[in-house]
């Protein structure tokens, strides 16, 4: 079985382009500050691990999208 598949290309740059949402990404930015000063609660805790980890894999996406179209980060 072949790994490779046909995509259209807008589709690729799509990906390419994914960010977290601007809300998401303040509130991890906020998270992260909080971290850093060590006032974090449990909960708040876990929610920083959940943003960073959908921030990591949006990064990982939107690399491979790129990677495939030949393109440098913006």
């Amino acid at each position: 079985m072949s790994s490779v598949i046909d995509a259209p290309v807008d589709w690729i740059e799509s990906i390419g382009h994914l960010r977290l949402p601007v809300k998401a990404d303040q509130r991890l930015q906020e998270l992260m500050d909080r971290n850093n000063e060590g006032l974090l609660a449990a909960n708040e805790r876990e929610e920083l691990e959940v943003l960073a980890e959908l921030g990591e894999r949006l990064s990982l996406l939107r690399a491979e999208a790129l990677q495939i179209l030949g393109k440098r980060p913006e």
